[in-house]
This record gives C-alpha cells, structure tokens and sequence, in this order.
C-alpha cells in the first residue's frame, strides 16, 4: 500500500465571496451575542456580534475614504488588541490585501518587508516600530474613529482572489511572503471536526499574537464564523496567569503553543471546570508535556499540524483522538500523501516527505513575486511542506521533523523529534532541542541541547537516553543553553543551535 489520504471533496466555496463577510455573517442572526470578549484580571471589555461587525465595516470605509483601493497592500503593525482583528477584517472587508508582521521585528527587518510589498499605508500603533518607507501610517486613533463611520458592504468576489499575506516563519531561511486567497478561510472549515470539535456555545481562548495566522485563525476567524465567543487575554499576562482567566470566563477550549503549556505546567495549576479540551499547534507537542497536562487538569489536548502555507491539515481531534506518538489523521476534506524525491508516495511505513494535493482550498496562491520558487514546492499534484514524516497502517501521520533538520548517525536518518521528545522525558529538563553539529571537518554527531535549572551531568543524561534510545540515535554531546532559539511565530530553530554551537567550537 502507498502513503496516500483521500478522506473525500471538501464543500466547495460559495462565490462570490468575502472573507471577513463570512466571518461576520453570525452578526445578521445573532447580534447582541457576545463575539468578543478581551480579558483582564477584574472584569472584560465585550464586544457583540452588532459591534464588532460595525466597526469592521465602518473601517472598510475609513480605508476607503483614506484613498486605499482594491488589491493595495496595508502593513499591519498592530499590538495584540483588538485594533489588529479589526482593521485586517475591515481592509479584507474593503477589497484591500492586510500584511500582519510580528511586532518584534525590527526596524531594519519591517523596511526590507516594506520594500517587498509595496504597501499603500501602514496601520501603526504605538511603540512598534515603523518602516522607513513613504507609505503613510494611519495611527491607532485614526483607526477607532473610522469604527463610527457608515458600514461598506463587504466587497463580494472570485474566491480565488487575494485576501491577505503572511510571512512564513524562517525556519526554511528567509522568510517568504505567503499570498493566501479569500477561499482561505472556508478551508478552515474541515478543522471544526477534525481538529476543535467546535460548537456554537463554545468559548476559546487562545495565547498567542495575533499576526500568527494560528491566534487569528484558531482563536477568532473559526470561533466568529461558527458563531462562538472568542476570549483574548489583554497583553502582559503571563501563561502562570492563564489558569486563573480560563476559569473566571467559562472557557471552554484553550489553544496555546507547547512552550505556553510547559510554562503554564511550572506552577500549580487551578481548575478549569468548564474547560473541555486543549489545542497545540506551531510545534510538536512533547509527550510529557502532554500526559503531565491530562494528569493535572483532566482534559486532552489535541494536536495538529500545519504551515504558513496551508494552514493545520492533520490533526486529533475529540471525535478521533490521535494515537500515541501520531500527530493525527487528515481533516476530512484533505488528500495527503507521504512523498519520495519523485513525488511519487511511498510505500506504508516509509519516510518522506509530507505533501498536500494542489486542489487543496487552503493552500497559498503562491509566494509574492517568486513564482519560480512556488513551482519548485510542488512535485506534480502535491504541494511539498518540507517536513519528515511517515503513514502508519491505520492512515495516521507521524512526525520526524524538518526534512532538512533531519539528522545522520551512522548511515542511519535519525529524527530531532524523536530525540527531544526522549530528553524531554528526564524530570530536571525543561526544553530540549538535538541538531547535528560538526565536531571535525569530516565529523558530525548529534548533540543535545537542553533548558534546565542547573548543569546535568552528561554522563546521567547519556544513561537516560540508552534506556530509551537505540544506540545510534543516542547524542554524543549535552549542551545546556540559557534558552533555545525561536523565530517570531515561537518555532523551534534547530539550525541556529546548530550554526552557534559550530561557531563556538570551531
């Protein structure tokens, strides 16, 4: 048998069509349901369905009224407040094309963007840097006055038109600009099942930043389309805080990155009574990390896996848990294959690379200007995510990593996920990493690089990892490291380990 996935046709995509006015559609039939509701320690600022659709379509007139025109591009550089999911609904609303950035990059690293997109305006807000570029920036103060202006009908078109773009996160090399189409979001709609188990009555509270396509999607887009109540937490909480908000405000789906988890994990943690699952994304969630949260709160978390590119298509989800050491099944909707260097899928059992079929509604348009470089991920029908994997019998995924982080001992391909998830395993680390390193100019072994409260004797962790690892894929250095790198979406940076180990001991 081959490594392929059919679980059948999606739902085709209505046209004409708009994304942001699917995603307010809800304010028609319920309008005084809270869609929003941003969090404090003593109370919440709640916005209705009404609300939050009238100041998003009273923004698409603002951006209009400022001389922004359908396809111009609009460089947000917004906090994590509720300015951002506004003004990219309300540009998307309008016809025009929202670029969210991380508010960590740089001046320098926004300019080089600002170059490349050419945008129209930059929506800026305070104390984040700003491109020097000749665009205008229309300020935090401009954009909640436009919130009071006569509401614009969202502007109805080809699905397959551009609706907003993304910056991958780098851990390829240089981030590239992702053009996602307004289908985009009606792919979403194969995750509610197959991955949140999403209902009507639900209300979900993501930890994470809002120009991460993983907050704005999993914790505002699906829960507003569905109709639920999406919880944002004001910015400055830390995750040890996060118990407290979950259970004051009812939620009753959390969605974090494995770090927030393992982070939230270091304190006791209080009950969440109505909570009834978790979500993880961004990272392969460590199986510690995992059994240690269903031990303490008494609710599953459920994975997925995704990119930039085409968002989570493999995920566990309440109705079809993943098995043990998976990351899951296909959404239904999805046609997947487990790849050779051909294209063609391999055999069950055997690696390769994880592939995503080219009809699928929820892939990318393409990179921004490179259209040389989006045909070369794809081999005939399947898209190429570049990430190690395998197809067990029973059609689930595993996962080994990067295909170009994956490691070699011997002969033998070893995978970092494997090895990270057996350190993670020892009770004193409390993040780990394994890269391939050069030791000599013709010698390369695997090392380990790990967090932890103080050194740990190599020679124990040599012995922790023979108990649970073949011989071969055990690491032959430990490396203790104040924290491990990570690009701005909070992936893991197996290659910059590796770059500043060599350059430390060359």
């Amino acid at each position: 048998m081959r490594s392929v996935a059919d679980t059948g046709p999606p739902p085709p995509c209505p046209a004409p069509f708009n994304l942001a006015g699917y995603v307010l559609a809800r304010a028609e039939v319920q309008p005084d349901k809270i869609a929003l509701a941003v969090l404090g320690l003593s109370g919440a600022e709640r916005w209705s369905y009404a609300r939050l659709a009238a100041a998003v379509l009273g923004t698409a007139t603002g951006l209009r009224e400022a001389g922004l025109a359908d396809g111009d591009r609009v460089l947000l550089r917004l906090g994590n407040t509720v300015e951002f999911p506004i003004a990219f609904l309300g540009a998307i609303a309008a016809g025009i094309v929202p670029v969210p950035t991380s508010t960590q990059l740089t001046r320098r690293e926004i300019t080089a963007i600002a170059g490349e997109i050419a945008p129209g305006a930059v929506l800026g807000g305070d104390a984040v840097a700003m491109p020097a570029h000749d665009a205008p920036v229309i300020g935090v103060a401009a954009l909640e006055a436009m919130r009071a202006l006569p509401p614009s009908a969202a502007v109805a078109g080809d699905p397959e038109r551009p609706a907003y773009i993304i910056y991958t996160s780098g851990t390829s090399g240089v981030p590239r600009a992702v053009v996602h189409a307004h289908r985009a979001v009606w792919a979403r709609r194969m995750m509610w099942e197959g991955w949140y188990g999403l209902r009507e009555d639900d209300r979900v509270l993501h930890a994470g930043a809002f120009n991460w396509t993983y907050t704005l999607g999993t914790g505002l887009l699906d829960p507003w389309a569905m109709g639920a109540t999406a919880l944002v937490p004001k910015p400055g909480f830390t995750p040890a805080q996060l118990p407290l908000l979950l259970k004051r405000h009812d939620a009753t789906i959390f969605a974090a990155a494995p770090g927030v988890y393992r982070q939230m994990l270091a304190q006791p943690v209080s009950p969440m009574p109505k909570l009834r699952h978790g979500l993880s994304a961004g990272e392969k969630l460590p199986g510690a990390i995992r059994a240690r949260w269903e031990a303490v709160t008494g609710t599953p978390v459920h994975e997925a896996f995704g990119m930039s590119e085409c968002s989570t298509f493999v995920s566990g989800s309440p109705a079809r848990p993943a098995p043990s050491g998976s990351l899951g099944f296909p959404q239904p909707g999805r046609r997947l294959a487990v790849v050779g260097e051909t294209g063609a899928p391999v055999p069950i059992g055997q690696t390769g690379i994880l592939a995503v079929h080219r009809s699928d509604p929820g892939l990318m348009l393409g990179y921004l200007g490179q259209p040389a470089e989006t045909a070369a991920r794809f081999r005939g029908a399947w898209f190429l995510t570049g990430d190690a994997a395998h197809m067990t019998a029973d059609g689930a995924l595993v996962y080994h990593g990067r295909s170009d982080d994956m490691m070699n001992a011997g002969g033998f391909r070893v995978s970092p996920v494997e090895v990270e998830a057996a350190l993670a395993e020892h009770p004193e680390v409390h993040e780990a990493a394994a890269a391939e390193v050069a030791v000599k100019a013709d010698t390369t072994v695997i090392a380990a690089f790990y967090t932890a409260g103080t050194e740990l004797d190599p020679a124990a962790l040599s012995r922790h990892m023979s108990a649970r690892l073949a011989r071969y894929k055990c690491p032959r250095v430990f490396v203790r490291v104040p924290e491990l790198p990570r690009g701005a979406n909070g992936k893991l940076l197996r290659r910059e380990l590796r770059t500043r180990h060599e350059a430390e001991n060359g």
